[in-house]
C-alpha cells in the first residue's frame, strides 16, 4: 500500500524558503570571506550586498528591504524599500545585514557573519538606520524580569534573583565602546562579570538565547536600530526577551522616523513589536566565532556553517555544507 505525505501549499512553500534563505547568507558569507583580513571593510561589505542581492532576486517571493544598508541615496543596492524577488508568491518583508562585522572581516577577527530574517508582509519595524538602546535576555524567565529605564547594577540583580544564583553568577555582553562606560562600571559594581566585543551585535544578542553554551547572560548597550531588527527576529524564533528604544536625539531623526511611521519616538520596543509575524532568520559565519564557523576554502570544496531559524515551530538547524560547484559563488 503506497502512502504519501501531504503538506499544505503555504506550509511548503515555507519550509522550502527556509533552506532558500540559507542559500542568500551562504553566498554572501563566501563573497565577503574572500576578502578577510585584506583591510577593505567597503569592498568586503560591497562583495556581501551583491551576492546576496542576486540571490534574493531568484526566490520565489515578492519582497520587500524593510531593514537594508540604509536609506536609497546612500545605499547601492538593498536599500531600504528596494523590492527583491521573482515577484511571484508570498509577500514578505526582509531584514538583511549582507556583512555584520565588517571591521571584523577587514582585520580576519573571529565573530563577522551574513545575515538576514524574512517575515510576513507589513510585520517587520521598519527602523530607521539610527542608534537604538538594547536590552536581552534568554528564554525561561517571567517577563519584565529586566527592564529598559531600570539602572543596568538593578537589571543584573534582578536577573541574578529569577536564576536563583549570585549576581557574580552572571554575565553580560557589552559593545566596547566609550559610550558605554557607565554600563560597564554599572554591571560590574554588583560583582557580576562584563564580557566586551569589538562589533557584531546581532551575534551578540543571539548570544543571550543560550546561556549554557555561550556564557552570556544578558546584553545591554546602545547600537544600530536595523541590527536590533535582525537580532529580534532571531530571538523570536529561539525565545527570549528584548526591550529597545530608539534614540531619536535630533530634528532630522526624528522626522525620519515619522516617514517610517514611528509615531511615539519614546516608545520601548519589544520583540512582539519589531517583529509580529512568523519569520525565519539566517546566519552564515563569515570569520569563525563563538557562533558560527567561518567560511573554509579548500583545494575543490568551499565549506560554510550557517544557523536558520524558524520562529512558528521554533525550530534552529545548524547545516554545515560542503559546496562543489564553485562557479555558483560568482569567482569573477
Amino acid at each position: 500500500m503506497s502512502t504519501h505525505i501531504s503538506v499544505p501549499p503555504q506550509l511548503l512553500l515555507e519550509r522550502i524558503l527556509t533552506l532558500e534563505i540559507v542559500r542568500v547568507t551562504e553566498r554572501a558569507a563566501v563573497s565577503a570571506a574572500r576578502l578577510r583580513g585584506h583591510g577593505q571593510e567597503k569592498p568586503a561589505d560591497q562583495a556581501a550586498v551583491d551576492a546576496m542581492r542576486r540571490e534574493l532576486n531568484k526566490l520565489p517571493i515578492e519582497g520587500t528591504i524593510v531593514i537594508g544598508e540604509g536609506e536609497r541615496d546612500e545605499a547601492p543596492m538593498l536599500f531600504i524599500g528596494e523590492k527583491v524577488g521573482l515577484n511571484a508568491g508570498p509577500q514578505v518583508d526582509i531584514a538583511v545585514d549582507p556583512l555584520e562585522g565588517t571591521t571584523l572581516c577587514a582585520k580576519n577577527m573571529p565573530g563577522a557573519i551574513a545575515t538576514m530574517a524574512m517575515a510576513d508582509g507589513g510585520t517587520l519595524l521598519h527602523a530607521p538606520d539610527v542608534y537604538m538602546q538594547k536590552l536581552a535576555v534568554g528564554p525561561g524567565y517571567a517577563k519584565g524580569v529586566v527592564e529598559l529605564d531600570a539602572s543596568p547594577a538593578d537589571n543584573v540583580r534582578r536577573l541574578a534573583k529569577a536564576k536563583g544564583v549570585e549576581p557574580a553568577a552572571i554575565t553580560v555582553l557589552v559593545l566596547d565602546r566609550p559610550r558605554h562606560a557607565d554600563i560597564i562600571a554599572g554591571v560590574r559594581s554588583t560583582g557580576a562579570a562584563v564580557r566586551l566585543i569589538t562589533d557584531g551585535d546581532v551575534a551578540g544578542v543571539i548570544h543571550c538565547a543560550d546561556p549554557d553554551n555561550t556564557g552570556v547572560d544578558m546584553y545591554i548597550g546602545t547600537g544600530g536600530a536595523p541590527e536590533g531588527v535582525l537580532a529580534a527576529a532571531a530571538l523570536r524564533c529561539i525565545g527570549g526577551q528584548m526591550q529597545c528604544r530608539l534614540i531619536l536625539d535630533s530634528d532630522e531623526k526624528r522626522e525620519r522616523a515619522h516617514k517610517m511611521g514611528v509615531t511615539d519616538p519614546r516608545m520601548i520596543y519589544g520583540i512582539e513589536d519589531m517583529v509580529r509575524g512568523d519569520c525565519l532568520f539566517a546566519a552564515t559565519g563569515v570569520t569563525t566565532g563563538s557562533l558560527l564557523s567561518g567560511v573554509k576554502f579548500r583545494k575543490d570544496v568551499i565549506e560554510t556553517e550557517t544557523v536558520v531559524m524558524r520562529s512558528v515551530t521554533g525550530t534552529v538547524r545548524y547545516i554545515k555544507a560542503e559546496h562543489r560547484q564553485l562557479d555558483k559563488f560568482h569567482l569573477d
